[in-house]
């Protein structure tokens, strides 16, 4: 019999990035997208039925802050951490890529670069995925309009420490980690010019123009490698506290004043800051927003930097760039949160394995362990946990992790519950506790820092365009995920 609906999920309470309550309803999925929500919908209409047991339906998670192919081939990483990713209500990961060590371990243009990735994403994603692309030469700044036209990548990103410090600490071997010519500079000049030629290929497509942007890690090189000297010569230092103590607050606020005085400069409007890990940061850019109220600043914090501290049990396996801060800019990142100064929150997922991460005689050595860790499958659980207790509406979570975000990197079909849209949905109950444990994740990362935090909230089920993908931590089927072309229509 054809019905007229594909799957219809019954009682559940939905909840909306707009509004200030969740409404019970049931939701009607035809053709992968949402044809009707309602309450009363009749089972009877539906090819299948699903029963949402009164629990949360937030739109799919838009993880806008992830690294796929980091640390392990590209091909590996697409299946393994976009599945840890389903087990968290993700359903569209956005990750940031470029030549150079790591990724791929290739320089040159990226019309010949990016044919190969997206080659290696095909059929291995179980969620929607799509790239953010960094210009690290002046051939690269030249490629941006067609990068927009030809292969939908509508976001760039600048790396602001990475021309004279490395990735893990300080280095003197800039140039053969970026794998760039010997003429060129990775340097504020640089950085100048990669806004220029954003800005041009907004230009060049007027129509696609409000959901091209471009964001940067902002952290100050020569800052970082003076505080580094400094931190590793304190013996009352170590850990986390040392790395934060290497990469100073104060770094990330002068790079964001960098940042946001090069946008001005080149009349580049949609800036997003990426990572703000500290009170200094954040308050740079609100700062900087006061300053230029023309640029359209965004504001990211991700779900590591809102849970950990530099007394994070799991100590050297929570290195990350910017570092993980004291309690007391934890707590600063969560009052402006709350405030509605902060636009999305994501993940920064980077799967670095335990033996990658750091060599077992050197486990404790802060400076010598690898930065980056994983943490999609808790971006959605953590927020609810945390932010109920807070009083972060559920409401404004679903802004945090899927409307703004969607709306930010041209995903006009993601971010909601609503008619018309991809049938993207996570189904959360907000009353069960859990401890995290590296064990129960689908990453092959063998290790989380968030290892034995308790959560109040837990994800059951989550829906990729009409199917169901993940229930009770299990990841369903084959890889579904499509590559967004950006923006979406």
């Amino acid at each position: 019999m054809n019905r007229r609906y594909d799957l219809l999920i019954k009682n559940v309470r939905v909840v909306r990035p707009q509004g200030d309550c969740v409404h019970e309803s049931d939701i009607a999925v035809k053709n992968g997208r949402f044809i009707k929500i309602a309450p009363g919908l009749k089972a009877e209409s539906a090819n299948a039925v699903y029963d949402g047991k009164g629990r949360l339906a937030f739109p799919g998670v838009v993880d806008a802050h992830m690294h796929a192919g980091i640390y392990a081939p590209l091909a590996e990483d697409a299946q393994s951490e976009s599945r840890a990713a389903a087990q968290g209500g993700v359903t569209s990961m956005l990750n940031y890529f470029r030549t150079g060590q790591y990724y791929l371990n290739k320089g040159g243009p990226y019309r010949k670069f990016f044919p190969e990735v997206l080659k290696l994403s095909a059929g291995r994603f179980h969620v929607d995925y799509g790239y953010h692309l960094a210009p690290m030469d002046s051939g690269h700044i030249r490629e941006i309009p067609d990068l927009v036209g030809k292969h939908g990548v509508a976001s760039f990103k600048i790396f602001m420490f990475y021309g004279s410090h490395g990735l893990h600490g300080r280095s003197d071997a800039q140039r053969d980690f970026l794998m760039i010519g010997p003429a060129e500079r990775y340097d504020y000049a640089h950085f100048e010019f990669v806004m220029r030629g954003v800005q041009r290929a907004r230009e060049k497509y007027p129509a696609l123009a409000a959901q091209i942007s471009l964001s940067l890690h902002c952290e100050t090189a020569e800052i970082m490698t003076a505080y580094t000297k400094l931190a590793e010569s304190n013996l009352k230092l170590s850990g986390l506290a040392a790395y934060s103590a290497a990469r100073p607050q104060h770094s990330e606020g002068l790079a964001v004043f960098i940042a946001a005085y090069l946008a001005n400069e080149t009349a580049l409007p949609n800036i997003n800051l990426l990572h703000l890990s500290s009170r200094k940061a954040l308050e740079a850019a609100l700062q900087m927003q006061q300053t230029f109220p023309h640029i359209d600043f965004r504001r990211e914090v991700t779900i590591g930097h809102l849970v950990l501290d530099t007394n994070a049990r799991t100590k050297v396996l929570a290195k990350v760039n910017p570092p993980i801060r004291p309690r007391e800019d934890v707590e600063f990142l969560w009052e402006k949160l709350l405030q509605g100064k902060v636009d999305w929150v994501a993940s920064d997922h980077a799967c670095c394995r335990h033996e990658t991460k750091v060599a077992k005689k050197y486990f404790g050595n802060i400076w010598l362990a690898k930065s980056g860790f994983g943490g999609t499958e808790y971006l959605l659980p953590a927020l609810v946990s945390e932010g109920a207790k807070r009083g972060l509406s559920y409401n404004r979570m679903a802004q945090l992790t899927s409307w703004n975000p969607a709306r930010r990197f041209g995903l006009n079909a993601k971010g909601d519950i609503a008619e018309g849209l991809d049938a993207d949905l996570a189904l959360v109950d907000p009353n069960e506790s859990w401890t995290i444990r590296a064990g129960d994740s689908a990453t092959t990362q063998g290790y989380t820092p968030f290892e034995g935090i308790e959560l109040s909230a837990k994800v059951k089920a989550t829906f990729l365009r009409g199917r169901l993908v993940c229930e009770n931590g299990k990841v369903l089927g084959k890889p579904r995920g499509r590559y967004l072309h950006r923006p979406t229509i």
